[in-house]
């Protein structure tokens, strides 16, 4: 793993974003000040002042425009990774699709998981879609030009950079590793890659059903 980088003010708090270069193993530690594991009954960190998702258009599996802001789920969860990632970028999709099954079939109806590609060149509606359906079909995977997700990725404090080429050819790609819960246009929950399925699914019921206090 690459050493972490600070990245995001929120309530002039810095949240701290674990960088790592090919998804490398390690500690995506939160930051103390923003919320802590707890507060208001949730696992995750909760931004009262939360980050807002631009209304930007990506491609989504089905070669369908698709812009996160505009999407009607009344809980929206976003994880920026890339599919030739050898490890956490796995470990993620695969707690976020335990703890979907975890809810009930109403509360998943209400939940659009979205896999936002860190590698727009290798990562096709149709690479993306096939490494999707591994984890849930009702996934979707959103591609488009850098430039683009870059504009997306920014106001969400994500970093992301194309790293090392690898002796056995390709490249990694260095990218936060953070789990975002999008209601409306806002950001106000992110999770870390060591957030378990089973605290990931009580705060996505904790979401759907009440306002945190």
């Amino acid at each position: 793993m690459r050493d972490g980088r600070l990245l995001g003010l929120a309530a002039g708090v810095l949240l701290g974003s674990s960088v790592l270069a090919g998804c490398g193993n390690g500690d995506d530690a939160l930051i103390s000040g923003v919320s802590t594991p707890g507060n208001h009954g949730l696992h995750g960190s909760y931004l009262a002042d939360p980050y807002v998702v631009p209304d930007l258009a990506l491609t989504g599996t089905g070669n369908q425009p698709v812009s996160l802001a505009t999407q009607t789920a009344p809980l929206k969860l976003v994880f920026f990774g890339y599919t030739h990632c050898p490890d956490v970028c796995q470990i993620v999709m695969s707690t976020i699709a335990s703890a979907v099954t975890r809810l009930s079939p109403a509360e998943q109806a209400q939940v659009q998981v979205s896999f936002v590609t860190t590698d727009p060149a290798r990562d096709t509606p149709s690479v993306l879609r096939a490494y999707l359906d591994r984890f849930n079909p009702h996934f979707d995977g959103l591609t488009g030009p850098l430039s683009t997700i870059e504009d997306l990725a920014t106001p969400l404090h994500v970093f992301v950079e194309k790293g090392r080429r690898l002796p056995g050819g390709g490249y990694e790609v260095g990218h936060s590793t953070y789990v975002f819960a999008v209601v409306g246009t806002g950001v106000t929950l992110i999770w870390n890659f060591t957030t378990s399925p089973a605290e990931m699914a009580a705060d996505i019921h904790t979401l759907l059903t009440k306002e945190p206090t």
